[in-house]
């Protein structure tokens, strides 16, 4: 196990971060783009995957204090991180091929999936006999893997790369280069239930899992700062609607100048049902998609906020800002800010409001 920060271990918030009505900024973030963080659904752990090829361990209390308890390697970025349902471990997958598991009360990391190319995405699924890690990759295939076997029990070949995926058993939700969004039924893992065309009219970011296990459905997020709510079932087809986010007039009061910025990451709240959005414009939006309505609007960050996760009873929300590549290799300049972000989240920011 390696710890970080050492020789200060109870890494607290600076004081000017910490005030009562502020967010709070984590000790220790990573040295490069930070690409991916998952709260554990035991206990407040946060695990962050960056592309300095590291993942990271932080504990975080409830008054917002943070500290590094462990860190493992990759060979290469890490593009994408979760845990299990026990809380015990973690995955993560990257441009070295692999995904990893590195189990908290060991300390131990091992090698336990393999692809033909990056592993953009990793999933737990938390299935009736046994949990089963889901790899996607640029390969164009989801791998399922039982961690007490070496190679994969099944492989998927999806019709492009995966960009994104996101599991709430039993459905699972992939998103893909060229707009496609493969919907399966993961009690028939190996084939698709359904394929579609997105919503969207641009490239797919982020496909984020509905909460709830009635009427199905999830958000998709797209580098043209709009989200499309859809539904699986044709019955609920009546619900799916898009909007516009992440987005700034370049000319003030001309719609038609707007300046466009990807949406990042979907994250929804554990208890309520809402979600939030970030975005390459340094913005964060909670929604409520059942009322279709905005609840909070906040603008914490000087650069883009690359990704977003609620802890298991929705009291806190973390952030990172830190470049996303929208702009490709030329917007990676120097100085760009590298933070980890702590908000205290009121109930009245989160709780769904009465449908209109």
């Amino acid at each position: 196990m390696s710890f970080f920060g050492a020789g200060n271990t109870s890494n607290t918030a600076s004081t000017a971060n910490a005030s009562a009505d502020k967010d709070v900024e984590m000790a220790d973030p990573p040295t490069d783009s930070i690409s991916s963080i998952a709260f554990s659904s035991q206990a407040d752990y946060l695990a962050v995957g960056s592309w300095d090829n590291s993942v990271r361990i932080y504990e975080v209390t409830a008054s917002g204090q943070s500290q590094g308890k462990a860190m493992y390697q990759h060979q290469g970025p890490v593009l994408g991180v979760c845990w299990n349902k026990e809380g015990n471990k973690i995955f993560s997958g990257g441009a070295d091929n692999a995904g990893r598991m590195f189990d908290v009360t060991t300390g131990q990391s091992t090698q336990v999936a393999q692809h033909d190319a990056p592993i953009k995405a990793v999933r737990w699924v938390d299935a009736p006999q046994a949990g089963i890690l889901a790899t996607g990759s640029w390969d164009k295939t989801i791998k399922y893997w039982d961690l007490r076997a070496p190679a994969p029990v099944a492989t998927v070949t999806l019709p492009e790369r995966c960009y994104t995926f996101d599991v709430q058993y039993p459905l699972m939700v992939v998103g893909t280069a060229e707009r496609h969004v493969q919907i399966f039924n993961l009690t028939n893992p190996n084939t698709a239930y359904k394929t579609i065309a997105s919503p969207l009219k641009w490239q797919t970011r982020v496909i984020s899992c509905f909460t709830a296990a009635t009427n199905s459905g999830f958000a998709v997020g797209s580098v043209e700062g709009r989200v499309a709510i859809q539904y699986v079932e044709d019955k609920d087809s009546a619900n799916n609607f898009s909007f516009k986010c992440h987005r700034r007039d370049n000319v003030q009061g001309s719609k038609d100048q707007a300046l466009v910025y990807a949406v990042n990451d979907i994250s929804f709240h554990p208890v309520h049902g809402t979600f939030s959005t970030c975005g390459s414009d340094g913005t964060i939006h909670f929604w409520d998609k059942d009322a279709r309505t905005r609840l909070k609007s906040f603008d914490p960050a000087p650069g883009p906020i690359s990704s977003t996760a609620f802890n298991r009873n929705g009291s806190i929300f973390a952030y990172a800002v830190s470049y996303d590549w929208s702009k490709g290799h030329s917007g990676m300049t120097p100085g760009h800010p590298n933070k980890l972000m702590l908000h205290s989240c009121k109930d009245e920011e989160v709780r769904k409001r009465p449908r209109k």
